[in-house]
Parts: C-alpha cells; sequence; structure tokens
C-alpha cells in the first residue's frame, strides 16, 4: 500500500505538473496572440509623392506636378487596406503628433502648437506607447519624435519623460555622427572657447565623420569661417527660402534644395531604419550605435515599435545618386495670382508672406520641386526596408504583426499659393492617407480601399484595439477616434467631415472639411489661454477671417467664396457646426507656461455632444 501510495503521488504530480506546464504554454500563447506593431510616420510628406495615392485621388499615377516614385509604398497599399481620405488635425509637426501619441483633438487636449506640455495636468492621459507598454508590450522608437511631453518632480520642475523604454533619438545619433546632418550648440571651435557659446549650429557629416559646420553667429565671432560656410553651401548646392525683399543669408533660412554629403543608406534616414533591423536581429543582446548601448528585442513580449523618419522635411538633402535620377525631369511650377492673393485671409497670408516662395528664379524652383520628391523617392526605399525588417522578424517567430504607415505628419507646399511649408488647413498641408498592412487580412484586406474620412486621433485606438483591448471600457474612455478595423467592417459611425485646429504660425484658426467644402476661420483674437474662448460665436464675419473653397468645383482652392452670397447658407451652417465642436464640445485650453509646467486649465463645455460626425448641407 505504501509503494501504491507513493505512485499515485507521483502520477499526480505529473500530471499536475503537466497542466501547470499546459497552462503556462497557453498564458504565453495568449499573451502573444497581441499583434506587433509597427508605426511608421514620415514628416512633411504629401500625399502626390504616393503613386498609388495619385491614382486614388487624381486618376493618373505621376503627380500633378510631375514625375515620383513610390514602389515600396504602392506594395504595402496592395498588400493592405488603404483610408485615402485621412486628414491630420493640426498642420504642424508637434501638434500633429502630438495628436497621434494622445489620441485626441488639439481642442481636446489643449495642444495647439510646439508648446511643452506635461502628464500632470488633471485632463491627461497616458499616450499611446505607454499604454501599450501597460498590457504587456515591449516599446521601442527611433528617430524624430516631435511629442513634447515632461514629466513634473514633486516640487513642480520639469523633467524628462521616456515615453518609448528603448528611444534611440536622432538628437543622440547626429553627436555620433551618425547621419548626413543634425544641429546642436557648440562651445568651443579648434581648441578656443567661442564667448557666448553658439547654441544653434548647422552640422553636415562627411562620410570620413568629419563635421563641417554653417552658422551665421560662429561667423560673427571667427571670421575665417565665412568662406568655410561658402564652400559648404556651394558644396552641397544648397538653396534656403529667404523672404521676398530681403537678403539672402549663409546660414539663415530653411534648405529647400541641396544634395546629402552622404550616400544612400547612410543619411539620418537611413540609420534610423538600420538601428531598427538592428533592434529586431539582436534579440535579448546588446548593441552599439556609436558609443550609445541599446538592449535588442525580447521575442517572448509583442513589440510596439515606432519610426519617425525626418524624409523630406527640411533640410531636403537626397543622396546624390537620386538628385541626379531626379533633375532629368522637369516639373510643373505651381503660379499664384494677385486675385488669390487678395482672396487669401489675412490669418493664413501671415504664413504666405513669411515663406512665400513665387519670387524665387525658375532655376530655383525647379530644384526646390525635383529635390523634394527625390527625397520623397529615397524615403520610400527606406520605408520599404523597415516594413521589410519587421515582418521578417514576427514572420520567424510565428507571430500576428500589423503596420500603420502614415504619410506624413502633414503635407507641404511647392509653390501652391505662392508659399512653401505647411501650417495651414490647405488640402497639400492636411491631405495625408494612412495604409495599415497586418497579418489579419479579414480585419486590413490586401488592395481594399476606404474612401470614407479617416483622421490621425484614429491611430491610437486601432493600434489598442488590434492589441485586443476593448475601447468601450473607462480605461480609454478619453479617446476621440475610431478604430478603423471597424470603418473597414462597416462597424463604426461614417464621418460627414473632418475637424482641426492649429494656433502655430498663423493664429488660432479651425476647420472643418467635408466631400465638397472646406472652411477655415479664426477661433479668437490672440493666443491668451483661457481668455475671450466663445470670442468666435458672436464676431462679425469678416472678422472670423474666413475662407471657404468649393471643393468639387475648385480642387486646388483658389477661389475664396466665403463672401459670394450663393454660399451664404453652406458657409453659416459649416461655421455653426465648427465652432459649436471645437469651442463647445468639452474644449479644453491649458496654460503649459514656458517650460510645460503649468496645470492651470480652462474649460468650454456649451455644445456637449456636437461633434456627432453629421453634417447634412
Amino acid at each position: 500500500m505504501k509503494r501504491d501510495f507513493r505512485l499515485g503521488v507521483v502520477v499526480m504530480s505529473f500530471f499536475v505538473g503537466k497542466m501547470i506546464y499546459a497552462q503556462s504554454v497557453e498564458n504565453s500563447l495568449s499573451k502573444m496572440q497581441k499583434p506587433n506593431i509597427l508605426f511608421i510616420l514620415t514628416d512633411d510628406q504629401r500625399y502626390d509623392s504616393i503613386k498609388t495615392f495619385n491614382t486614388l485621388i487624381d486618376g493618373q499615377e505621376m503627380s500633378q506636378l510631375g514625375y515620383i516614385e513610390s514602389p515600396e509604398v504602392d506594395k504595402l497599399a496592395s498588400q493592405g487596406t488603404t483610408f485615402i481620405n485621412t486628414y491630420c488635425q493640426a498642420p504642424g509637426c508637434a501638434p500633429s503628433r502630438a495628436t497621434m501619441h494622445s489620441g485626441r483633438y488639439p481642442f481636446r487636449s489643449g495642444i495647439y502648437e510646439f508648446e511643452w506640455h506635461n502628464n500632470v495636468a488633471e485632463h491627461t492621459n497616458p499616450s499611446l506607447p505607454e499604454q501599450m507598454a501597460s498590457i504587456g508590450y515591449q516599446t521601442f522608437h527611433v528617430g524624430k519624435l516631435g511629442f513634447r511631453l515632461k514629466g513634473l518632480s514633486k516640487n513642480g520642475r520639469p523633467k524628462g519623460h521616456k515615453v518609448y523604454q528603448t528611444d534611440i533619438d536622432f538628437r543622440r545619433l547626429g553627436f555620433e555622427g551618425l547621419t548626413d546632418y543634425t544641429y546642436g550648440s557648440i562651445k568651443e571651435l579648434d581648441g578656443k572657447p567661442l564667448n557666448p557659446p553658439v547654441n544653434r549650429v548647422e552640422l553636415f557629416v562627411t562620410p570620413e565623420g568629419k563635421f563641417e559646420y554653417v552658422c551665421d553667429e560662429l561667423i560673427a565671432q571667427r571670421k575665417e569661417y565665412k568662406s568655410v560656410a561658402e564652400d559648404i553651401t556651394k558644396k552641397y548646392d544648397l538653396i534656403r527660402h529667404y523672404k521676398k525683399g530681403a537678403k539672402e543669408s549663409i546660414s539663415k533660412g530653411m534648405v529647400i534644395s541641396g544634395v546629402s554629403p552622404q550616400p544612400a543608406g547612410k543619411t539620418r534616414d537611413g540609420y534610423y531604419a538600420h538601428f531598427l533591423n538592428e533592434y529586431l536581429v539582436n534579440e535579448n543582446k546588446g548593441f552599439n550605435a556609436g558609443t550609445l548601448k541599446f538592449n535588442g528585442v525580447d521575442p517572448s513580449k509583442p513589440v510596439f515599435a515606432h519610426i519617425g523618419f525626418d524624409f523630406p522635411h527640411t533640410p531636403v538633402l537626397p543622396p546624390a545618386d537620386y538628385r541626379e535620377r531626379f533633375q532629368k525631369h522637369t516639373y510643373k511650377i505651381p503660379k499664384v495670382t494677385d486675385k488669390e492673393l487678395k482672396s487669401i485671409p489675412s490669418q493664413v497670408k501671415r504664413l504666405v508672406n513669411n515663406k512665400y516662395t513665387d519670387h524665387l528664379s525658375e532655376e530655383d524652383l525647379q530644384k526646390m520641386i525635383q529635390d523634394y520628391y527625390a527625397f520623397c523617392a529615397y524615403g520610400d526605399r527606406l520605408v520599404g526596408k523597415a516594413a521589410n525588417d519587421f515582418i521578417a522578424y514576427s514572420e520567424k517567430h510565428n507571430q500576428p504583426w500589423m503596420i500603420i504607415y502614415v504619410c506624413g505628419d502633414h503635407g507641404w507646399k511647392l509653390n501652391e499659393h505662392g508659399a512653401t511649408s505647411k501650417f495651414t488647413p490647405w488640402e497639400w498641408d492636411s491631405h495625408n492617407p494612412i495604409i495599415v498592412v497586418s497579418s489579419d487580412k479579414k480585419k486590413f484586406p490586401a488592395g481594399k480601399v476606404v474612401k470614407e474620412f479617416t483622421e490621425f486621433v484614429d491611430i491610437a485606438p486601432t493600434a489598442l484595439a488590434a492589441a485586443g483591448e476593448k475601447l468601450t471600457s473607462e480605461k480609454y474612455g478619453y479617446l476621440d477616434g475610431l478604430d478603423m478595423a471597424e470603418i473597414v467592417a462597416e462597424e463604426a459611425p461614417i464621418r460627414d467631415y473632418i475637424i482641426g485646429e492649429t494656433h502655430a504660425v498663423i493664429g488660432p484658426r479651425a476647420y472643418i472639411r467635408t466631400k465638397d467644402y472646406v472652411l477655415s476661420l479664426k477661433t479668437r483674437p490672440t493666443r491668451k489661454e483661457g481668455e475671450d474662448m466663445k470670442w468666435a460665436l458672436s464676431a462679425s464675419w469678416e472678422d472670423l477671417d474666413p475662407a471657404l473653397y468649393d471643393f468639387k468645383k475648385d480642387p486646388q482652392e483658389i477661389n475664396n467664396v466665403a463672401f459670394d452670397k450663393k454660399y451664404e447658407q453652406i458657409a453659416k451652417m459649416m461655421k455653426d457646426k465648427l465652432l459649436n465642436i471645437v469651442l463647445g464640445d468639452n474644449r479644453v485650453e491649458v496654460n503649459w507656461e514656458k517650460q510645460g509646467t503649468g496645470t492651470k486649465i480652462f474649460r468650454s463645455n456649451f455644445a456637449p455632444g456636437a461633434h456627432d460626425y453629421k453634417l447634412k448641407l
């Protein structure tokens, strides 16, 4: 009996052990059902740099301006679902990236321009990567982030706040020389101190690792560097933007045309793609980026990775082989008329005057456009590398995966409306399609095109829902967007319009766009938080400084019909809808203070529920 009892214990232990092991495997497999997610974002990229988007929007492969190349993004479109009518909520880098990382409209987050902000103000919530980390993801970022979030210490002083567990920042790579261009401050030069130190110096990095300096303030202290700066400008064929009537500068003004000091693959964007791959191939091992050390991926956990490319943001510096190829093509240069300039609202005209380009020579405008599309074509190659490396890693481990590709944090003008840059509600600044490619072809079918409106606020809920989170839970009640998988499945509300608001450069201005019309207007007389929050409700039509375009008749948005009597009813309906939403449906403004330490909140909620996606004109 004694022996039998022991045998029973052994047998029971065996089966219990087996059950525990099976449960452990099941739990592990359950965790791995969360897909690996790669969030790819480019910077200042127009939709017309992508053939697939042009075909869907304009009915032709090439840009309206001329030749483009985009084989890798076109491949992604064929493998996944294209959300062709996606619009950004703020046509400026920092507020747009805040929208993507928070899942909130600017009028709900209180982030309207390039202000530093914090995670202590009572209306804030964890960012998307922090939410992903809280549900078991390892999070990784390389490149540009542009999400200007800080933490606060107990005494209220600002401190760094890491939103990604592993973060390979572009500035750190730049200081390591792993780039073609960066900027920074220098305290000494050639062993001699600078007095005062120069805070923003452009640094061009040669293939030999030599740093070449360009800066007017540096020249003021070291006269001999003027000839050096002139040589660099000539060497890289740099064309800088300058205002009409102003004198050209060696270092002031954004570089709108030039050639990279480095070959393809060794630019700053090339290094971003390289280090994403380094992270993925060095499983449970460390890897180096110059003198910097990082840990590679842990295959037992799902990955949420974000690669923030800088292309085609200024300085526009395509590698030499791409530049030479695109210089063989002649582009149509958009022109602006005096009639159009007179019709542009005064707020928007601030941007046009500040970034006016119609005074540049035909040769310089050609180079500006050629180099922009060459830069986009080079970037397309890197997008393909990042996507392919990520898919290869996931499939190696038999793990589900998803890629969210966003064509620009906003767009860019190439002399449309007589200007360059972004910051306006015009189509070229705000229309940024998204492609979602997934191993789950039921949720995101290959080659499918969704024509319903989508917005950047949809990115965060889409990633969280793919990870298995219930967006209806109280935890995610703050999210403003929709799950794009539900949009595909026709289970989400259909938007009659998209909305946005920006305060950067032009001042406080909001916009609403339907399939046929786009209206933008001034929302307040000053930027002062908490003051005049309802000013626009009683302001005259003239004081609202409106712009209304009939998109079906005027797709280039040239003829402002805001004061045309035939559009009076449409303008009123769009104005009322827009103001009720952005001013009255849980609006938040925050005095963030200069260093992002402020937490004082101002609210306006006189029209709760106004943002219901419905607008019948």
